[in-house]
Formats: structure tokens, sequence, C-alpha cells
């Protein structure tokens, strides 16, 4: 089953073209990992998904255009984390990730016990708890990244667009945070497409890679199909290698040019 299909999807800022003729079909309970160099059209690509950013060709989620939705039924079926969110510093982290629960409220509704204990828990994964009462303002940037991903987790969307959540976060929180969002995947079977500027991650989290360069898709498929050393030379001027260790998992790490 497909969750989420691109079909010709073109989009830009300004009258300028940033991505070019994208098609991606993503299944569903599968992670897409959104790679490329600086400037790739990563995150114009992921906002066009989520319908924040206008762009012809089709995205559709369930087999329905996204621009179709009403906005409560979008707000159940994508869920869309930016890489640079700006917090309202006077709401506590409960209060933030509260507003997750919005596309599942009726109309004058209050937060039930039952909203409450889905953001407790969302707080909990994220190692937040201890932070609950705290205002947004007087949080550290991995902190503001976690309240953030909390209140996207929170909104129990099928799919999840996040961009590039592991920003902010030292090794041990990315590493938590993405076990967290493999979790959601494998036990609720929510889908996931991220853009990851650690190509290790992409390769060890990500079912697929899709690898934009100058926003055009220069490659698709399994992480190692897609993260060989001509690719990442060709595309990012970089020289490395693609080791495995001794779990199976790939490495992707820089080597000094000789």
């Amino acid at each position: 089953m497909t969750a989420l299909r691109l079909e010709g999807v073109r989009a830009g800022y300004d009258g300028r073209e940033v991505v070019h003729e994208v098609s991606v079909t993503v299944p569903a309970g599968s992670w897409l990992a959104i790679v490329g160099p600086n400037g790739a059209g990563k995150s114009t690509l992921l906002k066009t998904m989520a319908g924040l950013l206008p762009g012809t060709g089709r995205v559709l989620v369930d087999d329905r255009p996204v621009p179709s939705l009403s906005r409560k039924e979008k707000a159940r079926k994508l869920g869309y984390a930016p890489q640079d969110a700006v917090l309202p510093a006077g709401l506590t982290v409960t209060d933030y990730a509260l507003l997750g629960r919005t596309p599942h409220l009726g109309l004058l509704a209050r937060e039930s016990a039952a909203d409450l204990s889905v953001v407790d828990e969302a707080l909990a994964r994220l190692d937040l708890a201890g932070l609950a009462g705290r205002a947004l303002g007087t949080l550290s940037g991995g902190e503001r990244q976690r309240a953030v991903l909390a209140r996207v987790l929170a909104q129990q969307a099928s799919v999840l667009l996040l961009d590039e959540p592991t920003t902010g976060l030292d090794l041990g929180h990315a590493q938590a945070m993405l076990e967290l969002i493999d979790r959601l995947r494998r036990e609720d079977g929510t889908t996931v497409v991220s853009t990851l500027h650690d190509l290790t991650f992409a390769a060890q989290y990500a079912d697929r890679v899709l690898l934009l360069s100058d926003g055009t898709v220069a490659a698709a498929g399994k992480p190692a199909e897609v993260l060989t050393p001509q690719a990442l030379a060709q595309h990012y001027g970089a020289t490395a290698d693609i080791l495995t260790a001794p779990r199976g998992e790939l490495v992707v790490t820089p080597v000094r040019p000789r």
C-alpha cells in the first residue's frame, strides 16, 4: 500500500524553480531519507509534500491529492516538523505539545484526559518529561528540537515529514530520536519521510534513499545502491568510503584525498 506519492513535482520560491520533476512512491510503514548537498532542494521538497509550498505536479497521501484535503484531514494524515521552528516562548513544553492534538478535537472542545496521556507519552519517549512545565524560551537548541517532535508525535499523523530531526542534538539524543521514530514506524505503521545531513544515519535507518542534486533526482533506491563513493564524489564533491560495521550496518566515512 502506498502512503505518499509524488508525480512530476516542481516547486520553488519567488518565481525560481528549485525542485524539478520529482517523482517518488513511499510505501506505507517505510522510511524514505532525502539526502543531498546544501542547496539541493531537500527542505523545499519536504514543504511541498506537506502542502506548505505551492508547486506543480501532484502530491497524494493515501491516494488523495493533498490540496483536496481539509485542514483537519491534512493534519491527521501529515505531521510536519521544520528544521527551525518558531516557538511561542511563553508556552510550556506540555502546552506546545498539546497543540498537536488540535486535529483530533471537536469545535470548541478542550483536551481530554486521553489527549493529555498522549502528550505525556510523547514527552516521556523524548526524554522531556522533566521539562514538561518549562517555558519554551528557556530550552536549549536540542531541547527545542525535541519539543517540536513531541508536538508532531502527539498529532498521531500517519505520515511524518521531518526536516533534519537530529539538528542540534548530541550523538546520544540523535540516536535516541531516530530509534524512537523507527519504533513508531515498526510498531504503529507510521510512514516516515525525513531529510538528513548525516549519511550514516540515513544509511542505517532508512529503507530507501532519495539523492537530490540541483533539485533533480540523481539516484533513488536502497541505501547501499545510492550511497556510493562515486555518487558522493560526483554530487557532494567528497572523498569518502562506504564501510560495513561488524553488525552489518553501513558507515559513510570521509577520507583525506590523496
